[in-house]
């Protein structure tokens, strides 16, 4: 009796913060609220905007992922069935300008499909959603052009907050040929790390804004020890690793900041908010020769 009592009392909380909302064909609930008249997405093929995900966790918001400061995302405006319970379900509804709220069931989304692990987002839990509608464009080179702006707009920003960072920590830093900076606080005295090598790297990463760690091999609090295997320079790690790698020798040790585009991009990555800067702290246990790779001429033909 008394679970169904408490059931009761938190459909009926879940029913009063949806007053006034309106629901999609698929379940989706959503409000829209008006901006100042822009241009209706219905004419649309695209859509700029900014989004965000929110959970609640220990009785309080916590953010999943998020936009908002950060390169906007770009969507094509789609009204097949694909896109029922998610926002792009609603968007032809809206104007350039409007704000919308909107609220998923974990519950329905396992029915439909999508992996959202127990562990982080137990039964009955609910993801709210946010999002801005920023712009609308029709053919392709206008998004394009509008994106190369964004992204110039974010990569002088994180310029910037790299840039406090690094005068705050008091760091002798240096910047690699695209954007990444090096602390080489120990440059080693072994073989270098450079194109091509085995660099066995123990690491430390994490958020430059609020400091913190998302991954580590440096103990076991993220279940893996152990120096990590990079083969420098061919595109198996971010491309920040790749750059900063060759400033240290076997030894070395230091810190690598890397700006979003150098890293995982506006994209979410796991646990890693797209747009996110991140810093590892990083030492050098070895570097070796990378073994031969097979000459795929030499292989054997299969048989036919």
């Amino acid at each position: 009796m008394k679970k169904a009592i408490i059931a009761i009392v938190a459909l009926t909380i879940i029913a009063s913060c949806h007053a006034n909302y309106d629901k999609a064909p698929s379940g989706l609930v959503y409000k829209i609220f008006p901006g100042k008249g822009g241009a209706k997405l219905s004419t649309a093929k695209f859509v700029k905007l900014d989004i965000e995900y929110i959970v609640k966790r220990r009785g309080k918001d916590s953010v999943l992922n998020s936009s908002f400061g950060k390169v906007p995302q770009y969507n094509p405006i789609d009204t097949g069935a694909g896109v029922a319970y998610s926002y792009m379900e609603i968007l032809p509804k809206c104007s350039v300008g409007d704000s919308v709220e909107f609220s998923l069931s974990a519950d329905t989304l396992r029915k439909r499909n999508i992996n959202l692990p127990l562990d982080i987002f137990p039964k009955g839990d609910f993801i709210k959603g946010r999002l801005k509608i920023l712009a609308a464009f029709t053919t392709r080179d206008e998004i394009m052009a509008d994106i190369n702006k964004e992204q110039q707009k974010q990569k002088l920003k994180e310029g910037t907050t790299i840039t406090d960072y690094i005068a705050k920590k008091h760091y002798n830093a240096q910047k690699t040929k695209n954007g990444a900076y090096v602390v080489v606080q120990d440059g080693g005295s072994g073989p270098k790390a450079d194109s091509g090598k085995v660099a066995m790297v123990l690491y430390k990463g994490y958020f430059i804004n609020t400091s913190q760690v998302f991954d580590t091999n440096m103990d076991s609090s993220r279940g893996h020890v152990g120096a990590y295997p990079v083969r420098v320079g061919m595109h198996g790690v971010i491309q920040g690793w790749d750059e900063a790698l060759p400033y240290f020798a076997k030894g070395g040790k230091g810190v690598i900041i890397v700006p979003s585009d150098l890293g995982y991009g506006p994209q979410p990555n796991g646990q890693i908010p797209g747009g996110s800067i991140l810093v590892f702290d990083v030492e050098i246990t070895d570097v070796k020769d990378a073994p031969p790779q097979p000459n795929p001429q030499a292989q054997p033909q299969q048989r036919r």
